[in-house]
């Protein structure tokens, strides 16, 4: 049950935080140069010295190190599908609260077939207790 919790947070963690740096990054196609590597030498800079942009790019990251100590005791075929079809759930949660447009119908039907579709996977890899 840890693993699943586990991997829960690890959607949290990547799902809150993609809206959030889409939001903080808009401003870095201003940056112009002349050059192609003194432009990109300027967008690490701006994001590097951003720090919207960077503590949710930290969180962001402490999602992979979680997700990456998890992958040792879970197996991958779990891992893979739960992460990744949360982390849409919450990108999606996330967005709307920053004030994007509210999921379709459609959205919201597959956000419930993404939980229906996670409880079935971790409940087929639950160890059965005889």
């Amino acid at each position: 049950m840890f693993e699943i919790g586990a991997l829960v947070t690890v959607a949290l963690l990547w799902g809150c935080t993609n809206p959030i740096l889409k939001r903080n990054s808009t401003k870095i196609v201003e940056i112009k140069s002349t050059s192609k590597i003194q432009k990109f030498y300027l967008e690490v800079k701006y994001l590097f010295t951003n720090l919207d942009y960077m503590i949710p790019f930290i969180v962001n990251q402490l999602g992979s190190v979680i997700y990456f100590i998890a992958l040792q005791n879970i197996d991958i075929s779990l891992a893979l599908p739960v992460s990744n079809s949360l982390t849409f759930v919450f990108t999606a949660i996330m967005g709307w609260i920053l004030g994007e447009d509210l999921p379709k119908r459609n959205v919201s039907l597959g956000i419930l077939l993404i939980f229906i579709g996670t409880a079935l996977c971790s409940y087929a890899k639950q160890p059965y207790s005889n």
